[in-house]
């Protein structure tokens, strides 16, 4: 089953709605450290609302253990990007991906883009906006990925 990935996520509510979206659908959720809040930070708790008991939540402290986790379980790393290569619409999701999301400030580190089996964006139709807010970004492509595999 798809995978949702959030390394280094800083802001608590965005990771407490992607917590009630993978709850909604039934997907894992992995947090990479080091987060910018505390698990049990108030704000993250009342964003997830009372959704946390149904989250299949997996905590990494560093991302060369979730890596060691991931090359155990197999699956592609899908590392969404701006600078990613295609469109999020253009590619082929499989039911064994790993979706990637970075930090709200800074994305995706280098040296995870460059360990992503693939980068995709998502297309901004104004110059003027450069990415989306990181839980909107993690509902798009999750539900794409998804609608591709029938799971909708």
């Amino acid at each position: 089953m798809l995978k949702v990935v959030l390394v280094h996520p800083q802001i608590p509510p965005n990771t407490g709605n992607i917590a009630r979206t993978c709850a909604a659908t039934n997907t894992e959720l992995h947090l990479v450290g080091p987060l910018g809040f505390e698990i049990s930070d108030r704000h993250l708790k009342r964003a997830g609302l009372d959704y946390w008991p149904h989250v299949n939540l997996h905590y990494h402290p560093s991302i060369e253990a979730f890596q060691a986790l991931q090359h155990h379980q197999g699956g592609r790393r899908i590392g969404f990007s701006t600078s990613g290569r295609c469109s999020y619409t253009h590619f082929a999701f499989q039911s064994s991906d790993w979706l990637l999301f970075g930090s709200e400030t800074q994305g995706l580190p280098a040296d995870v883009l460059t360990a992503c089996d693939e980068t995709v964006h998502i297309p901004m139709a104004s110059q003027h906006v450069r990415s989306l807010n990181l839980s909107v970004s993690a509902a798009v492509g999750l539900f794409e990925a998804q609608r591709q595999l029938g799971l909708s």
